[in-house]
């Protein structure tokens, strides 16, 4: 594809050659001679002198300076160039093709509905009175439990499986080994110290838009509903406990971990290994950095870190004066010897 032809379909201001060929898409560091690269992080801006690649998504302002003897670098001027590297990854890559059928090892219930044009592969299972959309895709030993509603173009990978009476929006994807609507961890302590398993009555209902990728799991409620907003999206290894609420457009990055009847806001992001407490709730907008824990509910718009999550500016204060205390420890016993001495004796 001509570099004019791929800055027109992204949406692009070309800077330069128009008629190169560009075969391909890579990183920065990786890039080969007619391939398209991005620059969306400042600290790779010294790699442009250097990177082979033909092009770059580059956002106005940033000059592409190269090092003498360097083969020229085109740029593609973009007010959002990670965005549209997106874009340009779907104009190169050919996805796999499903074609609409029933494999005949998956087992469909009589009192099953299954929309048009949907790919059921093999050994996929849907139970009795379940009902999946138009153009679903189940790839592969994909389990839909009884009773489950799933709107138009699903996509569930191989080991996935939704369970009974959840509801789904359109155009939800489920990565490998995601499991929606599992049993919570709902138990009562009985007299004798053992643990009387609750009944999870409570569906899982993800609306449309959401993607949840590989083994994470979203557990049922105890009663009412555990619950994903529009948009969301969901890290591999993410636990949402019984009855939580998350909100629209919200990220739950890897090995997040959601106690019971916890409240996510809309458009906020917990970065990786963030846990919460139960019953609190998260305000709008909030970002909570990698392995904080949350014992408490946090203000709209925050940015929040550390055990006990504190505001971002106080942990990082609280950091800095931790790095500096063997050095008040050692400061502290000098003192305090040098006040020994000052005793009468």
């Amino acid at each position: 594809m001509k570099l004019s032809e791929l800055a027109q379909k992204l949406g692009c201001r070309l800077e330069g050659d128009g008629g190169i060929e560009i075969h391909g898409v890579c990183g920065i560091e990786q890039a080969e001679p007619g391939q398209l690269t991005f620059l969306a992080n400042r600290r790779y801006f010294p790699l442009l002198k250097t990177t082979r690649a033909s092009a770059v998504l580059v956002e106005d302002g940033i000059a592409v300076e190269r090092e003498p003897g360097s083969p020229a670098l085109f740029a593609l001027r973009s007010s959002n160039p990670y965005f549209a590297f997106a874009k340009a990854i779907e104009a190169f890559y050919q996805a796999p093709e499903y074609k609409p059928g029933i494999h005949p090892t998956a087992v469909i219930a009589k009192t099953a509905k299954i929309g048009s044009d949907a790919h059921i592969g093999p050994y996929c299972f849907v139970d009795e009175q379940a009902t999946i959309g138009n153009q679903a895709i189940l790839h592969s030993f994909v389990t839909v439990y009884r009773g489950a509603q799933i709107g138009d173009n699903f996509f569930a990978h191989a080991h996935s499986v939704v369970r009974e009476f959840c509801r789904i929006g359109n155009r939800v994807i489920l990565q490998n080994g995601a499991i929606i609507g599992g049993d919570g961890l709902g138990f009562a302590k009985q007299k004798d110290g053992s643990w009387y398993k609750m009944t999870q009555s409570g569906p899982a209902v993800l609306q449309d838009d959401v993607e949840v990728q590989s083994n994470a799991c979203i557990d049922r409620a105890t009663v009412g509903e555990t619950f994903i907003g529009r948009g969301t999206k969901i890290d591999d290894l993410v636990l949402v406990g019984h009855a939580s609420h998350v909100g629209a457009n919200t990220m739950l990055c890897g090995q997040v971990g959601l106690a019971g009847s916890t409240k996510i806001g809309n458009n906020c992001i917990l970065a990786g290994q963030v846990g919460t407490a139960g019953h609190l709730t998260v305000g709008d907008g909030s970002v909570i950095t990698a392995q904080s824990g949350i014992p408490n509910d946090v203000p709209a718009k925050s940015l929040f870190s550390g055990y006990p999550a504190v505001d971002n500016r106080q942990w990082l204060k609280t950091v800095a004066a931790l790095n500096r205390l063997p050095e008040l420890q050692k400061r502290v016993r000098e003192l305090e010897s040098a006040i020994e001495k000052l005793k009468p004796q």
